[in-house]
């Protein structure tokens, strides 16, 4: 049964109209953005969805975009008790909580495309990190590779990124680190094969450590956003910027949309290969 099937003897047609098309679900946590006009009908929506999804056990409103460093949603509770999960994705699993960290199941397509690229015996840096399924799924794709750090400020998505992975018994392979990225990636005086920078809100303002910690013909993974119109524009100017500040040269190898992030506005990524 669709939602909106289930929403038939609960909303009126004109509420039907503004009701959620979609949501996400994050192992067995569904989060939704439920608009001001049907607030009042949010419990009933949340008991629809669970009656659609009998394996979710909690519902969230998202109330507001991502924001602050450790770039959480405002999800109110409408329904279940906890918003601790466990989220299965290729493979790997993944503890988090929906509140307190940052995780995004519609970013799994791009982890995945990513660790396919990823070679034997290369060494990955991944900002940002979150709780690290990023770095886990580099691992698990390419289980010879030398070793992936994963960086982030919140120390719940550390918490949870250490308990991922011993869970996905990764523990030789990723490690996560709790702190400041541009602190922590230029204390570990090391130069890396590969870097993703999967913040597309601010990451053009690390762009200077990546370009400082990355091999001769290493490649950066640079994820930004901008409107169609325009839509690589943007990124290809920043990168160019800091590739001359930092007297580097770099060659285009891929420029891709990843998500919508807003009316005609897109989450991007330019791939580029740097050169001394």
């Amino acid at each position: 049964m669709k939602l909106k099937e289930a929403l038939k003897d609960v909303l009126s047609e004109e509420e039907l109209k503004l009701a959620p098309r979609a949501f996400d679900i994050v192992g067995d946590v569904a989060i939704i953005e439920v608009p001001a006009e049907l607030r009042k009908h949010r419990k009933k929506i949340a008991e629809a969805i669970k009656k659609t999804h009998p394996r979710l056990q909690t519902v969230c409103n998202k109330k507001g975009e991502r924001s602050g460093d450790y770039r959480l949603s405002d999800l109110e509770l409408i329904l279940g008790k906890d918003t601790e999960t466990e989220h299965t994705e290729f493979g790997g699993r993944f503890k988090t909580d929906v509140r307190k960290a940052y995780f995004s199941v519609r970013e799994s397509t791009e982890r995945q495309r990513i660790a396919k690229m990823i070679k034997p015996g290369e060494k990955v840096l991944v900002m940002f990190s979150g709780v690290s399924p990023s770095p886990i799924i580099y691992a698990r794709f390419q289980p010879k590779v030398e070793k992936v750090y994963g960086i982030d400020m919140n120390p719940d998505a550390h918490r949870y990124a250490e308990q991922n992975v011993i869970i996905n018994k990764v523990r030789d392979k990723v490690v996560p680190l709790l702190g400041d990225v541009r602190k922590v990636a230029t204390s570990l005086k090391t130069k890396f094969d590969r870097i993703t920078m999967p913040l597309p809100k601010g990451a053009h303002g690390f762009l200077d450590v990546a370009f400082s910690c990355i091999k001769n013909k290493g490649v950066i993974h640079f994820y930004h956003w901008d409107h169609e119109d325009k839509l690589y524009d943007g990124a290809l100017e920043i990168i160019r910027k800091e590739a001359k500040k930092a007297k580097k040269k770099v060659k285009i190898l891929d420029r891709r949309k990843i998500l919508p992030y807003g009316p005609r506005i897109w989450k991007i990524c330019v791939d580029f290969r740097v050169l001394d």
